[in-house]
């Protein structure tokens, strides 16, 4: 490219540096003298543009080109990050966070963030999925499963125990819930609903309740804590989506998993392993499927979060026994 060709495109990207072809042609320049990284800049650019324009189609095939040219020094770029990184440094047990910050810079993951429907707390860390020794009492819980798997499989084989888990609310707008209101493939059996023991139900299951009495519940009178058997059925598929209030976390237990079973927070899929129990922030957007042909159960109940203190549970809960009380009904927290 001559100096003239070259002057004329600096020329147009000073006049609208939004200049879409300018930037690819750019990039092409800088790609041909060997500076990759700095044409990667001027492609992405031009790429980001793109895709929220409605561009002619000559233009649009042209930017298949640049977005080609961003993969291929990503890929070059993490190649030379990871060869640089030791093995140890990178894949040691200390380095979980630094690898998903690794993905994230190299485009591989993105970062999600708390995204509460109803009651945000700030300065909270954004952690997905929490690390276990966080939670000692986890090793109880995880030891009771087979006492509680027997009490699930008692209910479950009671066709009329189980309710919809998503349920139509008369007294507020009508919300589909992407295909899940009223639908039976996402269902409950809640041993404590509305921060009291579901009467009947409770008493069909005292070794499951026995076993979480060391669990720190979150408690709003008339709220939470819920206890409760959720149930996926065959092909069914949660829809990605976030909790009310990011002051609690959820747990799993799970009890009964077939292959083809899922569950995504953030950035993050893992696969449930039967006891073994996992801690999440559901104000995280969320979603969970079952790819296989028989039912699906977890135990799910919340707790507070470790990084709030007493003194400020205290006054979250005052403040929604406070909200509750001015009437014209309550907005439900589903888990």
């Amino acid at each position: 490219m001559n100096r003239d060709n070259l002057a004329a495109i600096d020329g147009a990207l000073a006049r609208n540096p939004r200049d879409i072809a300018a930037l690819i042609a750019k990039a092409d320049h800088l790609a041909g003298g060997g500076a990759l990284r700095a044409a990667s800049a001027y492609y992405l650019q031009a790429v980001r543009l793109a895709s929220a324009l409605p561009l002619p189609a000559e233009l649009r095939s042209e930017v298949a080109r640049p977005q080609a040219a961003c993969d291929r020094v990503a890929a070059q770029l993490e190649s030379g990050l990871r060869e640089r990184l030791s093995p140890e440094g990178l894949y040691g047990s200390a380095a979980s966070r630094f690898r998903e910050s690794l993905d994230i810079l190299l485009g591989l993951r993105q970062p999600y963030f708390q995204q509460p429907q109803y009651y945000f707390f700030p300065g909270l860390p954004q952690i997905q999925f929490y690390d276990r020794a966080a939670f000692p009492w986890l090793d109880a819980v995880e030891a009771a499963t087979p006492a509680i798997r027997e009490e699930m499989l008692a209910v479950m084989r009671d066709p009329g125990a189980l309710k919809p888990y998503v349920q139509s609310d008369p007294s507020r707008p009508r919300n589909a819930q992407a295909g899940m209101a009223d639908n039976p493939d996402w269902s409950a059996f809640y041993l404590w609903k509305d921060g009291a023991a579901v009467p009947g139900n409770a008493e069909r299951c005292p070794r499951t309740l026995a076993a979480l009495a060391g669990v720190p519940f979150t408690r709003v009178p008339g709220r939470v804590p819920s206890i409760l058997f959720s149930v996926l059925r065959p092909g069914a598929h949660i829809p990605a989506h976030n909790g009310f209030i990011n002051a609690r976390l959820i747990c799993h237990l799970p009890l009964v998993v077939p292959k083809g079973c899922a569950f995504r927070v953030g950035n993050e899929t893992r696969e449930w392993i039967e006891g073994k129990a996992w801690v999440f922030d559901d104000t995280i957007e969320h979603e969970a499927w079952n790819r296989s042909r028989e039912t699906r159960v977890v135990l799910l109940f919340e707790l507070w979060r470790p990084e709030i203190t007493e003194a400020e549970r205290r006054l979250i809960s005052t403040l929604f026994e406070a909200v509750d009380a001015q009437g014209g009904g309550r907005v439900a927290w589903s888990v």
